[in-house]
């Protein structure tokens, strides 16, 4: 499923770069991906996925520390303190 999200992705840029040469159809793609970029949908999307990766994130600390024991040898954890995500304008 991932491979074929990817290629889907992959052929949707490739065509959004190929018509820059036909520049009315270029505009018309640019106009449609900030419409997208601007609902509630995109933002609830990017939410999700930005929870995804953080608990991948999470889980990938978990099992490191599991593995080594939790620290970096002068007592310190090796923990990174978790920022918020930046906000959208």
């Amino acid at each position: 499923m991932r491979f074929r999200a990817g290629l889907v992705i992959g052929f949707a840029a490739g065509y959004y770069l190929g018509t820059a040469a036909g520049r009315e159809r270029h505009e018309q793609i640019k106009s449609t991906i900030r419409k997208v970029k601007r609902s509630d949908a995109y933002d609830t999307v990017t939410d999700k996925a930005h929870a995804v990766v953080d608990l991948g994130v999470e889980r990938a600390k978990d099992l490191v520390d599991s593995k080594t024991g939790g620290s970096n040898g002068n007592g310190a954890s090796t923990t990174v303190p978790k920022t918020d995500p930046p906000t959208r304008p």
